[in-house]
């Protein structure tokens, strides 16, 4: 069973190793979709909503929101970033009967990444 939560923030970045238009300073409303799986616990929940959302916003939405995420990563591509954001959470997001299971990171309403913690 896949428990999911979306989220969203404005930030700026640029690409410093990237030829064309996204190596200068621009935004993005990205959006920010996280995913746990898991089987429910005694009270039929396979996480609890609230403190989902809480843990998320803690540890990854509250540092990116209105950041300039340069700051944070050297190339913060949309790559790079669904793997930072996996770092915070995969240890966060592991319970006795759930697990960090996938981030996907939209830049556009056309435009995303999904992370499932593979190593490149």
């Amino acid at each position: 069973m896949i428990c999911l939560k979306e989220f969203d923030f404005d930030a700026a970045h640029f690409l410093p190793n990237y030829n064309g238009k996204c190596e200068h300073l621009h935004g993005h409303t990205y959006k920010l979709v996280v995913k746990v799986e898991g089987t429910p616990d005694h009270e039929g929940m396979v996480l609890d909503f609230v403190r989902f959302k809480n843990l998320v916003k803690e540890l990854v939405v509250s540092k990116l929101d209105h950041a300039f995420i340069n700051d944070i990563l050297p190339q913060p591509s949309a790559e790079n970033i669904a793997v930072w954001v996996w770092q915070q959470l995969e240890t966060p997001l592991h319970g006795p009967n759930y697990h960090l299971f996938e981030v996907e990171v939209w830049e556009t309403k056309t435009s995303g990444i999904i992370y499932r913690g593979e190593t490149c």
